[in-house]
């Protein structure tokens, strides 16, 4: 009867394509234990080191946290919504300076239910090639045409839109601001531009720069002083927040539709109290307050990067390492768990074939001596790290 779903895992296997969950002791700091061994963790997305860390956990319930419960048993829109959920978006929407704030349960749950609602049918949506795949998803499920131009090509995009954007009634222009299998930047300023000249909605997903770019942790946008410019903007808090859930800004219009029409959040329970009020909590007391840390933390992107590439203009937390071949990564990987490091391969369909990588995500807790003999290792690797 599973006839054709085993032959579908042996050929994963057969091309080293195959995943799977991996038992995890225990997380401490800048560590993991995993296998055994006690790991410097370079696979996390705990940013600002605030997920498992115990001394925060503790602040935070004695700072009124344990009032709160652990389950909404309901959808927002039905009983499952507390003061707590208003007070965070009310946070959110005055720290961007927008209307609205709408919280969503992960983002993916975001990018699914916007790219699925926001355009429909007779309107367009233009999208990053290397957008990620919760992005696309959403597209799919909508009803609405949509283009993928090359990653961060403006020209290709400007002539897209020429030829395109009169044909239907609403443009979407959907990007992440950094893209998190490269760590590199959308253009964000030029596709202000390009958004402002075509009549388009401009969607910026920040997903791995909030709470590590800006001045308060905003975001790129922040850091550029485009946050007016931008119509939606989408953050997680499942990454440097140490938390779960996202979230989308933006107009009362934009915010009042997708309350109406975004599926992902009409159709979901709501997350715990507990973890709104934490999130809450977490950006009110560390965001602003470790602007020193979040710097650092790019500045030894930078350094990695040039490390091992000899080049400059990387200027991220995530520093990717790419191999091209899927078996060759994971010996990598290997090699270098051998030497107290946890790093995963990130094979297709993460990553175009033929781009198989390491993907080195650094965090606040990371030193640069910590990664002296990373570097050495990769140093001694045939391989193209961009």
């Amino acid at each position: 009867m599973f006839e054709s779903y085993v032959e579908v895992l042996e050929e994963l296997k057969l091309h080293s394509h195959h995943r799977e969950i991996r038992d995890i002791s225990f997380k401490d700091g800048k560590y993991i234990l995993f296998g055994g061994k006690r790991l410097i963790n370079l696979s996390s997305n705990n940013y600002l080191g605030l997920a498992d860390n115990s001394a925060v956990t503790a602040e935070f319930l004695k700072s009124g946290g344990d009032e709160y419960s652990f389950g909404s048993a309901s959808a927002r829109l039905l009983t499952g919504n507390l003061p707590v959920y208003n007070e965070l978006e009310k946070l959110l929407s005055g720290l961007y300076h927008k209307d609205r704030a709408l919280i969503f349960n992960s983002g993916y749950h975001a990018n699914v239910g916007i790219n699925s609602s926001l355009a429909g049918s007779g309107d367009v949506i233009f999208s990053d090639k290397l957008n990620h795949a919760s992005i696309i998803d959403g597209m799919c499920l909508g009803k609405a045409k949509f283009f993928r131009y090359p990653h961060k090509d403006m020209e290709r995009l400007e002539a897209l839109l020429e030829r395109e954007r009169g044909h239907y009634k609403n443009a979407v222009i959907v990007t992440e601001s950094i893209f998190s299998m490269d760590g590199d930047c959308a253009p964000l300023q030029k596709l202000v531009e390009l958004k402002e000249k075509f009549n388009c909605i401009l969607v910026v997903d920040e997903a791995h720069a909030f709470g590590v770019w800006g001045e308060k942790g905003l975001g790129v946008c922040e850091h550029l002083g485009i946050i007016d410019k931008v119509d939606l903007i989408v953050g997680t808090f499942g990454k440097a927040a140490g938390s779960v859930g996202a979230f989308v800004v933006g107009s009362k219009i934009l915010i009042d539709y997708l309350t109406n029409k975004a599926r992902s959040f009409i159709f979901s329970t709501a997350l715990p109290p507990v973890n709104i009020a934490f999130t809450l909590w977490i950006i009110e007391n560390y965001f602003a307050q470790m602007k020193e840390e979040r710097y650092k933390m790019l500045d030894l992107g930078r350094k990695l990067y040039k490390n091992l590439t000899g080049k400059d203009g990387h200027y991220s937390h995530i520093v990717p390492v790419i191999i091209g071949d899927n078996k060759r990564t994971c010996e990598v990987c290997e090699r270098l768990y051998q030497n107290g490091y946890f790093t995963l391969p990130v094979r297709p369909p993460t990553v175009p074939e033929g781009t198989s990588r390491l993907r080195l995500s650094l965090t606040t807790d990371i030193e640069e001596k910590d990664l002296e003999k990373l570097v050495e290792i990769l140093a001694n690797e045939t391989y193209l790290a961009e």
